[in-house]
């Protein structure tokens, strides 16, 4: 079957992004480590000793950056429905945390304790149709919100990617409504092209 004119193009695009590139040479495990580098440089959402959790973390870019930081004093909870090869210092989760088992597992997993920081880097399986996958994005950063207040200790952080579109300005609305303050970045490891921005949260009003 011939590739479609769209992902051959994502696919010369991948081929030749240097942050692809540098990701294989740095031995991350996805280009997306560079944006969480550069929102906490700029941010400082997560620090040694703290308590981060990692929601879509597969296949553990934004975890292997974790991980390091908090050190073994801390504690990385990552979830994904897909499988994740293990990461020193990760503890892994593999579910759907809208399935109550999977969650009840994630939140055993704190031991009681509450979040520092709560990360979301999830997007759906795109289908190309542009309304029905921005709907579903936007679905998952609202589940990683509602997330985010259950297990968030006051004054935690909360990071997620959000595609601009509908629903975007009533989703912001709604994460400032938590957080005492809220920005919003867009990595330079994010294409130009892409719709993604990263919401950046601070001081969770518990």
């Amino acid at each position: 079957m011939a590739k479609s004119k769209t992902s051959k193009k994502w696919m010369e695009e991948h081929v030749n992004d240097p942050y692809v590139k540098k990701a294989q040479q740095d031995g991350y495990r996805s280009r997306a480590s560079y944006k969480l580098i550069e929102i906490n440089q700029k941010d400082q959402l997560f620090k040694a000793g703290q308590t981060v959790m990692d929601l879509g973390s597969a296949p553990g870019g934004w975890s292997q950056i974790v991980a390091p930081v908090v050190g073994e004093q801390g504690t990385v909870i990552a979830s994904d429905i897909l499988p994740m090869d293990s990461i020193l210092g990760v503890n892994f989760v593999q579910g759907d945390f809208t399935d109550e088992a999977v969650y009840e597992q994630i939140l055993s997993k704190l031991d009681g304790k509450k979040a520092d920081t709560v990360i979301s880097d999830m997007a759906p399986n795109l289908s190309g149709v542009n309304t029905a996958d921005q709907y579903s994005s936007m679905y998952l950063v609202e589940l990683a919100l509602d997330m985010a207040r259950n297990v968030l200790k006051p004054n935690g952080n909360f990071c997620a990617k959000v595609f601009q579109g509908v629903g975007y300005d009533e989703y912001l609305k709604d994460v400032k409504s938590s957080f005492s303050k809220v920005v919003i970045r867009k990595p330079d490891a994010s294409r130009p092209r892409s719709r993604e921005v990263y919401i950046v949260a601070k001081g969770y009003k518990a």
